[in-house]
């Protein structure tokens, strides 16, 4: 068997389940390493770690979703890249979400995040973090157990970015089944990590927000949605409908999951250690000092990519354009050189907002405020309302020999399941409210957010019929790739299926002249669709 830190990172399952072995065997070659037969880096340095971060001119973000190892889609030539890298962007998995931007389309959607999750705005949200957190674990220590990742963790991070982005109450249980199905983002099996395939949860989600956003562009509200609707960029100009649905639809996604495996790795730490327990309910306060130092130990990203566009240096190594970079965040944060005793869990420890767990420089993440707050109230709750929380040994073996299972991906640091033993303390009882639909809808409340589609046989046109409805009939799908060459196939148009050719023209007026959404009406109606 080759030696530890000759294993493949992307495809090894036993690294998944310890990335922290297979990254100390890295980092016991240096701060930076490269594999044998691989033409990526292994950046497992703190402070280089923070030199590539901060160094936006020369690292690209373009593979941040798609990985070090991935092959790129072009041969670099020279010692800047740039224009190959831009000419190249929509090859790149991602490279067209706020993660993978680089340079003025960055600063451009990131002025436009910035200006979202403030902390009037957060501050806000808490009422409605408070009252659900408390529903759902009080209704938990009731019942004395419980799945924490899928029963408590996901549908509570996924409801309450839905509340503040404002997604209406009718498809917030589509939203929950599509992530519930979907894979992690770095899924081993590459075939998960296609995101322009039409089933991909990113662009089944970006469909409905393309629709919310073309509804709050005709009916402001007071919500996120609106703002991101109707906002216009620091030079005046208006986000293309593409721009603003993949940032909403990216800000969904990376909110819930972040958040979910924090709380999730969070709460393991909680029930393998009593006096931790004890320490923290003595004192909530602690609690905050809990989530950072999780965060450098367990941070819910195991690493991020960056893409070398220029001739340039991490430390003393020559880096040529073209080089991939695997950023290893999870060694960065158990670097030796920056961190005392770095494998231990201490809540008191220096300088420990330092860490790189949200990464750092333009690509921050912005939703790190949110998961702070989020993990922070729910875990308040958990132990108000408990005497003590335990890993059931029926799913998760005896203490000293634990049997967990984490999300099979190269980016994300999360299990799969957690299931806890409850012990209620004296004053709980059940959430008094009912039902989770009752007080917090997820389905079943009427809803004015999306146009919907009458049944029966309809003549077709660009006005009343939606895309994805013209694009599941052969006959249509046909006459639209004559007049629109490459609609079927455009990424931009998968996330607007629930909307009509009529209703986004106003977004790409360029895209879809009258002259041929005139000509394609005549076309169409010669069919009868279902």
């Amino acid at each position: 068997m080759p030696a530890l830190e000759e294993r493949d990172y992307f495809t090894d399952y036993e690294i998944l389940k310890d990335p922290y072995g297979f990254f100390e065997a890295v980092r016991a070659h240096g701060p930076i390493y490269r594999p044998q037969g691989r033409d990526y880096l292994i950046v497992t340095g703190f402070e280089e770690t923070l030199e590539v971060l901060a160094n936006a001119r020369d690292f690209s973000a373009i593979n941040a979703l798609q990985g070090a190892a991935a092959p790129l889609p072009f041969t670099p030539r020279g010692s800047d890249i740039t224009a190959q890298v831009e000419a190249h962007r929509s090859d790149f998995p991602g490279g067209e979400m706020l993660v993978g931007l680089d340079d003025a389309a960055h600063a451009a959607l990131r002025g436009l995040v910035n200006r979202l999750f403030t902390p009037s705005r957060l501050k806000a949200n808490e009422q409605f973090i408070s009252a659900y957190s408390d529903h759902l674990v009080r209704t938990a220590v009731a019942r004395g157990s419980s799945e924490l990742i899928r029963e408590i963790s996901t549908p509570f991070v996924t409801l309450v970015i839905a509340d503040l982005l404002g997604v209406p109450a009718d498809d917030r249980q589509r939203f929950m089944d599509v992530i519930d199905g979907a894979p992690p983002p770095g899924s081993l099996d590459s075939n998960d990590n296609d995101y322009s395939g039409e089933s991909h949860p990113l662009i089944v989600m970006g469909s409905y927000f393309a629709a919310y956003v073309e509804d709050r562009r005709r009916n402001p509200r007071g919500d996120i949605l609106t703002e991101l609707a109707c906002a216009t960029y620091a030079d005046g100009s208006t986000p293309s409908l593409a721009d603003i649905v993949n940032l909403a639809t990216f800000l969904f996604g990376a909110g819930q999951d972040t958040s979910a495996k924090l709380l999730g790795n969070a709460m393991r730490y909680i029930a393998e250690q009593p006096d931790l327990q004890d320490r923290l309910r003595a004192d909530p306060s602690l609690i905050p000092h809990l989530i950072e130092e999780v965060l450098r130990l367990e941070g819910s990203s195991k690493q991020t990519a960056r893409l070398a566009r220029r001739d340039t240096r991490i430390g003393d190594w020559m880096v040529p354009a073209g080089t991939p970079i695997l950023l290893a965040l999870a060694a960065a944060n158990r670097d030796p050189r920056r961190w005392d005793d770095p494998g231990a869990l201490q809540l008191a420890r220096p300088g420990i907002r330092e860490h790189v767990a949200f990464g750092r420089g333009k690509h921050v993440c912005a939703g790190a405020p949110l998961a702070r707050v989020e993990v922070r109230i729910i875990l308040e709750k958990f132990l108000a309302h408990t005497q003590s929380i335990e890993l059931d040994e029926a799913f998760h073996g005896p203490r000293g020999d634990r049997v967990l299972h984490y999300e099979p991906s190269f980016i994300i640091r999360g299990l799969a399941d957690l299931h806890l033993k409850l012990v209620p303390s004296a004053d709980v009882q059940a959430s008094p409210m009912g039902s989770r639909d009752e007080q917090f809808p997820i389905a079943g409340e009427a809803s004015h957010d999306a146009p919907k589609s009458g049944g029966g046989r309809s003549v077709p046109s660009t006005a009343v019929t939606k895309i994805g409805v013209l694009l599941a009939h052969d006959d249509a799908r046909a006459m639209l790739d004559r007049h629109f060459p490459g609609i079927a196939t455009d990424q931009r148009i998968a996330m607007a299926r629930g909307l009509t050719l009529r209703s986004i023209q106003s977004f790409a007026p360029a895209q879809f002249p009258d002259t041929a959404l005139d000509a394609l009406d005549v076309e169409l109606a010669t069919l009868m669709l279902e």
